[in-house]
């Protein structure tokens, strides 16, 4: 197998576990923890699958990052970011942004006592925030997918 198939190979795999775990906390593990009673349940369900899920998904967008930059380099592809038929290719780098930052920075820099210390009220607020969140994150992933996986077979519109 060559460099180049290695790379798609990888890069296929990290965006299936990674969106894969994304669908799963969007359709399952949230609509659970909405049927529990209390936010510190809640909280106490979420640390507990989120100090197991995070490193996979830190690993896995790693992994999507990199292969898919070494994809761009060989391919000598940077111009189909300057094309809006390629629009695709921007989604999946805005989609992989976004992740990253909340992977990287956002999420290990939140302090647990502040999300600790919210009321009812409050935490309920910000977990259907989160919820929302999530759903929207989901729905962009997927349409990058399906655009991606569409645009490299060669569906999309005509041009130069």
């Amino acid at each position: 197998m060559n460099e180049f198939a290695l790379a798609r190979v990888l890069h296929v795999l990290g965006v299936v576990f990674w969106i894969g775990g994304v669908a799963m906390v969007t359709t399952v593990l949230i609509p659970a923890m909405a049927q529990m009673r209390s936010p510190s349940e809640r909280m106490e369900f979420f640390g507990r699958i989120e100090s197991r899920f995070a490193p996979q998904a830190r690993l896995t967008t790693l992994l999507v990052g990199l292969s898919g930059f070494y994809m761009v380099h060989i391919l000598q592809a940077w111009s189909r970011f300057a094309e809006l038929r390629y629009w695709w290719m921007h989604a999946m780098v805005l989609v992989w942004a976004i992740f990253t930052l909340m992977l990287f920075v956002v999420e290990p820099f939140v302090p647990r006592r502040q999300v600790k210390q919210t009321d009812n009220r409050d935490a309920h607020k910000k977990f259907r925030l989160m919820w929302r969140m999530h759903h929207i994150l989901l729905s962009m992933s997927l349409i990058a997918v399906a655009g991606a996986v569409a645009g490299s077979h060669g569906w999309m519109p005509p041009g130069n």
